[in-house]
């Protein structure tokens, strides 16, 4: 190898920023829903769940670290990226909202609730470590478009959509940011001194903020607080108080295990796309370093699951090498051990910090459609639905909660339309995983193939895996679904399936 790998480049402040700015920004969701909505103690929050969610980050970070130093070794290839890990964004809702909150609120026992939050992750990383041996076998049966297209919906209308709305609340800061980011990620403009772009729009954003904050100049009604930092030692070892929660852990699992499931699915997808990217990582080690990380975050005191980030192709544009995921590791880790995450997060205002998430979600969008066949665009394309639906349930859940109605409370078409979006969105990953496969399939012409993939929508249907008509996404058995349209749709799936077994296979498209 005529260069050295080096762990650090200068690409890595960038790509740090981007890492450790996310998973700070889930820890603090976190802590806000728990505490403001709920009413669990604050103390139990920061300093038994948070610490222990941070070392799963800190160990998975580490390990893709590694993970990456060993393949620039055997590859002899020195621009070698490391997969980065982070805290799952939808569990931090669906625990928040479908176990921790409801526990606390029907027992009033904040750590019996940190208790049920525990062994409910324990069990998702038990799951998630006998899933990982199906990876590879995934990962070679479903076509890229599938697996890139699925993720590029997240990508795009999770990560990017929403941070977009964040510039809105401060667009002097916001806008100043996202057009030193744009420049010098999107369009390589080199800024003065070869600041990296990442930092120069966070300090740039954050420094106009608080000048107009200071002259009383912020839009809105929004004015400068204090920041103090709080520094509480909480260092999260291994305990067994998880057991006490796992009887009430297991009534979770039909809401659990979907999210863990995601998760698997969306590991072979990040793999999938670092390979797309030049860094062909084992699918296998990937989904076993994040199901450990879970597994070792629960036992610890966590209450949210680790997973491999879709942002892999963006941090690799960065310049970002192995220094990113290891300095992660050691700052996130040391946040929920010192308890000083919160204070790092209040004092970057949100519209700064939301054009990486943009530009990250821009990467990965763009690379779905260029490491796929071209042919298959219009499989890439079909992914998006599933997760367009579950952001506008997001979107009409909130609205409803805000003027204090429930969706039974809908009538007419709306009500109609709502339930609708509500099934399409549930297991919205999977989902485009799905469909992404089957029509990429059609395309080559490979009908068996895209037959196998609506069979097998047919049963993730029965199961509720995807299209629970519950507003938890909550699985049920086959045989008693929350209501017949359940049926209705698995017999569609069932219909197409046969369809695309009895139509002539006309000759292949692949390689075309």
């Amino acid at each position: 190898m005529s260069k050295q790998y080096r762990i650090f480049a200068v690409g890595d402040v960038n790509a740090f920023f981007g890492l450790m700015l996310d998973n700070m920004s889930g820890l603090i969701i976190l802590a806000g829903i728990l505490t403001t909505a709920f009413g669990i103690p604050k103390d139990i929050v920061l300093y038994k769940m948070l610490p222990g969610s941070a070392i799963g980050v800190l160990f998975g970070d580490l390990l893709f670290t590694w993970m990456a130093v060993r393949l620039a070794k055997k590859t002899g290839n020195h621009d070698v990226t490391a997969m980065p890990l982070g805290l799952d964004t939808p569990s931090i809702f669906g625990m928040a909202f479908g176990v921790l909150g409801p526990t606390y609120l029907a027992t009033h026992d904040a750590i019996f609730t940190w208790q049920v939050g525990m062994a409910t992750v324990v069990l998702m990383g038990i799951f998630k470590i006998a899933a990982s041996f199906f990876g590879p076998w995934l990962r070679q049966t479903v076509p890229r478009a599938g697996l890139l297209g699925s993720i590029a919906a997240v990508a795009l209308l999770l990560i990017a959509y929403l941070p977009t709305l964040k510039l809105f609340t401060s667009p002097v800061a916001g806008f100043l940011s996202l057009g030193v980011v744009l420049a010098s990620l999107v369009a390589r403009v080199r800024l003065p001194f070869r600041v990296p772009g990442a930092l120069a729009g966070i300090a740039m954003g954050t420094a106009v903020y608080y000048l107009l904050g200071s002259l009383g100049l912020l839009a809105g009604e929004q004015i400068l607080l204090p920041h103090v930092p709080e520094l509480h030692f909480a260092l999260p070892l291994p305990t067994l108080e998880f057991v006490k929660g796992i009887p009430k852990a297991l009534t979770f699992l039909p809401l659990s295990l979907p999210f863990a499931l995601a998760t698997v699915v969306g590991g072979v997808d990040v793999t999938e796309s670092a390979a797309a990217a030049g860094d062909e990582y084992p699918t296998r080690d990937v989904l076993l370093v994040e199901a450990f990380g879970t597994l070792l975050a629960g036992v610890c005191g966590g209450v949210i699951q680790s997973v491999p980030y879709i942002g892999h192709p963006a941090y690799k544009d960065m310049g970002g090498r192995a220094g990113y995921t290891l300095a992660t590791a050691i700052f996130i880790g040391l946040g929920g051990i010192l308890g000083y995450l919160s204070f790092f997060v209040e004092l970057l205002p949100e519209a700064v910090v939301a054009p990486i998430l943009i530009f990250i979600g821009m990467e990965i969008t763009a690379q779905a459609f260029e490491a796929s066949p071209r042919r298959h665009a219009r499989a890439v394309a079909l992914s998006f639905l599933p997760a367009i639906a579950c952001l506008l349930q997001l979107e009409l859940a909130l609205m409803l909660s805000n003027v204090g109605k429930k969706a039974q409370a809908l009538t007419g078409e709306f009500a109609v339309s709502y339930h609708a979006t509500l099934m399409l969105g549930n297991g919205f990953i999977v989902t485009s995983l799905l469909w992404g496969g089957a029509i990429a399939a059609l395309i080559d012409h490979k009908l068996k193939q895209a037959a196998a993939f609506m069979f097998c929508s047919a049963l993730a249907t029965l199961c509720g895996v995807i299209h629970s008509p519950l507003e938890s996404g909550a699985m049920f058995l086959p045989w008693a679904p929350p209501e017949p349209f359940t049926w209705h749709l698995a017999a569609g799936y069932g219909a197409m399936t046969l369809l695309f077994l009895v139509l002539p296979t006309p000759p292949s498209t692949e390689g075309e």
